[in-house]
């Protein structure tokens, strides 16, 4: 018989061999998660080692490592750079209208990577290239880095900047020695999180021409449907992920710099522009310009004007249903997995639950495209009744979002207390019976937080979506594919503006909780 030591809500364990329901339900994501990493070991070991060793030392497989190893490492240190300015020059100096730009600088991220990689490469072939890729991906994807930073820059001790001006130390000697390491954690995260996307990026890149482990294993299922070379692609491409998702999981968990009465804190020193001025106001403009302007510009441009202006309209009404249709049945699902699994590593200490609370992180570093081939393997294989349901890319929905879930979801459930469902259970409940009972209606707001911010984050997927989706089903990120593929940019316009639209909210509430935890 299960036992369950009730000591300090925190140090609650589990004991026995008759785990609660909660430990079995936490166990399911956890097995989900693992599928991509199952269909990669099961496809080597049918090619054999002779076999694995040639495909993965083939001259295009090399090609595709330096390209995929540019574009992340380009894009990163761009996104890094800009951001950390951004957040700087916002923050610490007297700019002029600061709760304007700090709204600004965040909205480029409304724009999905390949809305705005369509309107560029609509303009010129010229940005078809990596130059380009790493130009207006960074532009897509800095914000990514200036949240987190900016909320730093809020929360920072200007105790550490003081103590070296007065050892005689410069502005610059002063931030990179007193100011900047406060600001790794921050950075480091930021920058990590820009690098897992680049790593999963396929609609962007495939729109720009770019060649990365991504887009290769895509046109290979495309062509050869599960080739050996699209499983061993897939193979490098979770290699270079896990270590850049480990990294991610350790900076979330964050490195603190302590600080002594925080409520009562000095605000940090404000730098004065002076005749610098116009100078940061026009850099802040011409960055808002190239990240949303171009775009949105675009999208203005291609919707009153080309020769294939007005040929999708009849299917906006059926898009914006199977988008929503989908993406809500994903949230659903995806939260019913991520609350046992939250509730399992929050309320019960130990390797087991630290290994199911990670593994989801671990494995989002992997982009749609694995994920979708590996569901395509096994379901072909393990049930072929399944091939092309809605249940697969459900499930590949689940796969990628539930960090999302997680995230979203360990806030409300932390503020409920553990000794809550104990006390509920000596009454003579049954422990599912109190999960709906009582620590449901506790978390509810959390839960449709989650459940918002996860639906409009699916109705941008686009690759498993595109891999997965049964025959016949249309939603806003594959009408804007299925066009812009054929290069009728003014028939995507309308479906890639009402992407914009509905992602604005996830937007806004994303840069109001970062920006508020200072």
């Amino acid at each position: 018989m299960s036992q369950i030591t009730l000591a300090h809500p925190r140090s609650i364990r589990i004991k026995g061999l008759n785990q609660p329901w909660i430990v079995w339900a936490g166990m399911v994501p956890v097995f989900l998660v693992c599928l991509p990493v199952i269909y990669v070991l099961v496809r080597t070991g049918q090619i054999g080692v002779l076999g694995a060793w040639q495909e993965l030392f083939r001259t295009r497989n090399l090609e595709l490592l330096v390209n995929t190893l540019t574009l992340v490492v380009g894009v990163t240190t761009l996104a890094a750079s800009i951001g950390l300015a951004v957040a700087w020059c916002i923050e610490r100096t007297n700019l002029v209208g600061r709760n304007f730009w700090r709204v600004a600088a965040s909205l480029p991220l409304a724009v999905p990577a390949f809305v705005a990689s369509y309107s560029w490469a609509s303009i010129d072939i010229s940005f078809q290239n990596m130059a380009g890729a790493i130009m207006v991906l960074a532009l897509s994807k800095y914000p990514l880095v200036y949240l987190p930073v900016a909320a730093a820059l809020r929360s920072t001790d200007p105790g550490f900047e003081d103590v070296s001006r007065s050892l005689g130390r410069g502005p610059w000697k002063t931030f990179t020695s007193a100011l900047l390491p406060q600001l790794l954690p921050a950075l480091g995260g930021g920058s990590l999180l820009v690098a897992t996307h680049m790593f999963a990026e396929f609609g962007a890149l495939a729109l720009l021409r770019v060649q990365t482990f991504t887009t290769a294993i895509f046109e290979t299922y495309e062509l050869q449907f599960d080739s050996s070379t699209a499983a061993m692609q897939s193979a490098v491409l979770m290699l270079l992920c896990v270590p850049v998702a480990l990294f991610e999981m350790r900076m979330r968990r964050g490195r603190r710099v302590a600080r002594v009465g925080r409520g009562n804190a000095r605000q940090p020193r404000i730098i004065k522009l002076g005749r610098l001025t116009p100078v940061v106001l026009l850099g802040l403009a011409l960055l808002g310009f190239l990240s949303l302007g171009v775009p949105l510009g675009r999208l203005m441009y291609w919707l009153i004007s080309g020769h294939s202006a007005g040929n999708g309209y009849t299917d906006i009404l059926p898009a914006v249903m199977g988008s929503l249709r989908l993406a809500g049945m994903g949230a659903l699902l995806t939260g019913a997995l991520a609350i046992p699994l939250v509730l399992l590593a929050t309320r019960y200490r130990g390797r087991m639950a630290q290994v199911a609370d990670r593994l989801p992180y671990i494995v989002h570093g992997l982009p749609g495209v694995v994920v979708a081939l590996a569901l395509v393997f096994l379901t072909i294989r393990v049930v072929p009744f399944m091939y092309q349901s809605v249940f697969v890319l459900l499930i590949a929905y689940a796969i990628l979002f539930l960090p999302l879930g997680q995230s979203s979801l360990r806030a409300s459930i932390e503020l409920v207390p553990a000794n809550i469902e104990p006390i509920a259970r000596s009454l003579g409940k049954r422990p599912f019976y109190v999960f709906i009972t009582v620590v449901l209606p506790n978390i509810a707001p959390g839960v449709g937080a989650a459940l918002a911010l996860m639906m409009l984050e699916m109705v941008r997927e686009l690759t498993a979506t595109l891999m997965l989706a049964p025959t016949g089903t249309i939603t806003l990120a594959t009408e804007v594919w299925a066009y812009t593929s054929d290069a009728e940019y003014a028939a995507a316009a309308p479906f890639a503006t009402l992407l914009v639209l509905l992602s604005v909210i996830p937007v806004w509430v994303f840069t109001k909780r970062m920006l508020h935890q200072a």
